[in-house]
């Protein structure tokens, strides 16, 4: 499983990188300010938990707490930044409600990755 979060982490922050300059560049003129932000927070948070699938596979042993905080970790980007990516592109403001799950799964899972760091 090391690799297979070494390879989330990747592709991930590969693709939050792409979303950042999609945003900044084809999205600015098409986009409302508040939009925009939203957009912007949903890349950042994928860029943070990019980088922590990336120290889920270098730090921890394999193990169900390690790959618990890692699928948390996927989990809530794809609930969080997902849906905030969707909300800044339709507008629908409904899935502003699927947001705070994605951020649930995101306190787990550092809260996970804490914990199995302490008991290595």
């Amino acid at each position: 499983m090391t690799r297979f979060w070494a390879i989330c982490g990747a592709a991930n922050a590969c693709l939050s990188v792409m979303a950042g300059a999609f945003g900044a560049h084809a999205l600015r003129a098409r986009l409302s300010p508040e939009m925009l932000a939203i957009f912007e927070t949903a890349a950042r948070y994928q860029m943070y938990h990019a980088l922590g699938l990336l120290a889920v596979a270098r730090a921890l042993n394999p193990g169900r707490l390690g790959d618990a905080a890692g699928w948390l970790m996927l989990g809530g980007i794809v609930l969080f930044s997902g849906s905030l990516y969707v909300l800044a592109l339709s507008g629908i403001r409904q899935l502003g409600a699927i947001t705070p799950l994605g951020g649930l799964c995101f306190i787990a899972a550092w809260a996970v990755f804490a914990w199995s760091s302490l008991r290595r």
